[in-house]
């Protein structure tokens, strides 16, 4: 199988963990997955006043520099960590 091929695969067996994950583990999973697929987050950091798209920006930011096969290398093994938890 191809990285691609396994990435996609981890974005389906996400959607089926039997508990959410912690809000930490959310946001991880969000910035890699935006990391993988968008590459270096852009644009201006939101507002402090919009926490929830503040998080996410910020926690995307922590992976500028990250390639995007390494961003889905970093997924697929914390998908499988959640899955096998």
């Amino acid at each position: 199988m191809s990285l691609q091929n396994d990435f996609e695969s981890a974005t389906r067996r996400v959607q089926t963990l039997g508990s959410t994950p912690d809000n930490a583990t959310l946001l991880d999973l969000y910035a890699l997955f935006k990391q993988a697929t968008a590459g270096d987050v852009e644009g201006k950091q939101p507002s402090r006043l919009k926490i929830r798209e503040r998080a996410k920006f910020d926690a995307w930011a922590q992976k500028k520099g990250m390639s995007q096969d390494e961003a889905k290398e970093a997924y697929i093994t914390l998908v499988n960590s959640l899955v096998n938890s």
